[in-house]
């Protein structure tokens, strides 16, 4: 009984090796492959639309109502101290250095990951990549890299838009609404943001999160069987792994950024 619970777990863990081992590989060759798509720009602007302007009102719509939370909750507790003023500068740094760039990886992956995962899903049951392939054409380069390409790109992008939609969120409930001083909200929100420290680890973190994000995408529709049933649990498997490595990453990512 013990030896078979043992052979069992040992068999689990060798295959999640083997399963992390072959992913790494792959997605090192789509970084190999990206630089020779990069001569086709025209197939990146394309995907950066698909992926970026489809996402654009999930994005907005979701930074306005988390900043209009951010400033409701943050003025309650703020008010117990008597540091209202503070507002600006709590909400600015609550999106730039965390909710804006997680949150939107998470709808980043649930909105254009899952298209991207049953679009080459769908392409290999319709066996369009293996027509590629017959045609000498690498569907890697082809189809894949102009994808990924797009998803770095978009998501800093995203993730910008967010946390300033945010912002806004945050001045019409605790300025226009609650009558917090403007001056003090704008005024403590410039010298508490650091450009390089809160904006620019911001913006390191979304683009990370968008290489995890497309590439858990992409390998999922990739290595799913040709079927409609193994595509649609694909596009699954895509949002709780690209979840998973979002929450991963940016603990990991917070402990070397902000560590001061």
């Amino acid at each position: 009984m013990i030896g078979r619970a043992l052979a069992w777990i040992g068999k689990q863990v060798r295959e999640t090796v083997e399963h992390i081992g072959f992913a790494t590989r792959s997605l090192f060759v789509l970084i190999g492959h990206s630089f020779g798509a990069l001569r086709r720009p025209g197939l990146i602007t394309e995907q950066v639309h698909f992926i970026g302007n489809y996402s654009m009102v999930i994005i907005v719509v979701s930074g306005l109502f988390v900043g209009m939370v951010l400033g409701l909750q943050g003025y309650l507790t703020l008010n117990q101290y008597g540091a209202e003023e503070q507002l600006g500068k709590v909400v600015a740094l609550s999106l730039l250095r965390e909710l804006g760039p997680v949150v939107t990886a998470l709808l980043f992956a649930g909105r254009a990951g899952t298209s991207l995962t049953a679009q080459i899903g769908l392409m290999k049951a319709g066996e369009q990549l293996s027509a590629m392939e017959m045609m000498a054409i690498n569907p890697v380069q082809r189809v894949l890299a102009p994808r990924f390409i797009a998803g770095m790109i978009a998501m800093p992008i995203l993730a910008t838009i967010f946390s300033a939609v945010g912002i806004i969120g945050g001045y019409l409930i605790g300025v226009q609404l609650i009558g917090v001083d403007e001056g003090a909200f704008w005024s403590q929100m410039q010298a508490g943001v650091d450009i390089f420290n809160e904006i620019g680890n911001g913006l390191l973190k979304s683009f990370i999160f968008g290489v995890a994000v497309t590439f858990t995408a992409l390998f999922q529709g990739y290595q799913a069987q040709p079927t409609p049933e193994d595509v649609s649990r694909a596009t699954t498997r895509t949002v709780v792994i690209a979840s998973l490595l979002v929450w991963g990453l940016d603990f990991v990512l917070t402990a070397l950024m902000f560590n001061k």
